[in-house]
């Protein structure tokens, strides 16, 4: 089974413009998650997307691989899509360019869910106890066999008695698809839980398709905005 990975990076973005590029303790974040992904060990190929001139020269002074895509992608999936027609994969895991902090545990989990052929796509999960409310943290509740039955950025499941009793799933960003499966969904049009949740995945669960979820210990230290920035170099600060 060959898997490749893909980091699809943009310089457009509405919270945090130019964000691949900006430092992150004296390497920009585009190379954190690079020099991370290659280093799992994992990947026959690991390439970065873009569709801006500054990504593509910051990632070859760094030495990673790069490849130029279209500018109209509507997401970061379909920019994984272009880059993969020119490759030979059965696996194919798009990583966001902002997890600076991904590891290799979670991607090794990933990519051995497809040891099991009913898996078309994979995507990672964590347990929740905070930021259940905060409406940037998307979460997940799943049915028995570990498949995405929603994801939402409200609070579900919704726990009507307040008992306290319910368990949160935070969805961490990070898909898997197999070749075949991620040229269906980039062909997919764009779906109305889609439009209003803002969450790309919906459009899968909405066409009748299953979305297998991989618990992982990884917390997910996804950059939205330069406050997020500056909360992770705290945070690797006090790690050393």
């Amino acid at each position: 089974m060959r898997a490749i990975a893909v980091i699809p990076a943009r310089w457009q973005s509405s919270r945090f413009p130019g964000k691949p590029l900006a430092d992150l303790n004296g390497r920009i974040i585009i190379r954190h998650v690079y020099e991370k992904v290659v280093a799992s060990d994992i990947f026959a190929e690991v390439i970065v997307a873009t569709d801006d001139e500054r990504i593509r020269q910051a990632v070859e002074e760094f030495g990673g691989k790069v490849e130029m895509t279209r500018t109209d992608h509507r997401s970061g999936t379909d920019r994984v899509a272009e880059v993969c027609r020119r490759h030979e994969f059965d696996i194919v895991v798009n990583v966001q360019g902002d997890e600076p902090m991904i590891a290799t545990q979670p991607l090794k989990d990933l990519v051995k869910a497809f040891e099991n052929k009913e898996v078309m796509v994979a995507s990672l999960m964590n347990r929740l106890t905070d930021d259940i409310d905060n409406h940037n943290q998307v979460k997940v509740v799943i049915d028995n066999n570990g498949n995405a039955l929603y994801f939402s950025r409200a609070a579900i499941p919704f726990e009507r008695d307040n008992e306290q009793t319910a368990k949160y799933w935070g969805h961490i960003g990070v898909y898997a698809f197999r070749k075949e499966m991620l040229e269906t969904f980039v062909k997919l049009p764009e779906s109305k839980l889609e439009k209003l949740e803002k969450l790309e995945q919906l459009r899968l669960l909405e066409n009748g398709y299953k979305i297998r979820m991989i618990a992982t210990e990884y917390q997910g230290k996804g950059i939205d905005t330069p406050e997020d920035l500056e909360q992770l170099m705290k945070y690797m600060k006090r790690r050393g």
